[in-house]
């Protein structure tokens, strides 16, 4: 016969030896449970940084199509040639900018009561061989054109031109016509 004694050492034996798997596999159970939540935080982590970087390369790809759509209109568009224009009561005189153009790239034409100064400039872009990228750009570029349209007639036989460093003065006289009287009969 078994006593009592006997079997609360076993039963207590067996509660401890219970408790200490129990316990185990609490144990376990916490480090799969602290595993997945590190994996989950590392994946919306890096999901994140993935997010982030796809947005910035976004973001410099539609800065670099913007540039080029900027840089296209610009090439296709006629833009005007600065002048600074003063009268006299003989003539007019022009003084236009156009830096970085050779004397053969300046064309000037004149009609009864206008004139057109026309000029093609070169991106700074073209002068490079290697690939390159526009970052900024303000200056001129690709044709431009001014027309300047006065009061009176001009004396087209006697325009002068000059060409020096980049600026074109031109003097235009003005066309006087005398005025004849008329008899009345």
């Amino acid at each position: 016969m078994v006593d009592s004694e006997t079997i609360d050492t076993k039963v207590s034996d067996k509660k401890e030896e219970f408790n200490d798997e129990q316990e185990e596999e609490i144990n376990d159970n916490n480090e799969e449970t602290k595993e997945k939540r590190k994996n989950l935080g590392d994946g919306v982590i890096n999901d994140l940084y993935a997010s982030i970087d796809e947005f910035k390369e976004y973001i410099k790809n539609m800065q670099k199509n913007a540039d080029r759509k900027y840089s296209e209109y610009k090439k296709s568009t006629v833009q005007t040639i600065d002048i600074d224009l003063i009268e006299t009561k003989d003539a007019y005189h022009i003084k236009a900018a156009v830096p970085g153009v050779s004397k053969e790239d300046v064309m000037i034409e004149a009609g009864d009561n206008d004139l057109t100064i026309e000029a093609n400039f070169n991106a700074y872009i073209d002068e490079f061989e290697e690939e390159a990228e526009v970052i900024a750009s303000s200056i001129k570029s690709g044709k431009c054109v001014k027309t300047v349209r006065f009061e009176n007639s001009l004396d087209l036989e006697n325009i002068t031109a000059k060409f020096t460093n980049g600026i074109v003065i031109i003097n235009i006289p003005k066309l006087i016509i005398p005025k004849h009287k008329i008899n009345v009969e």
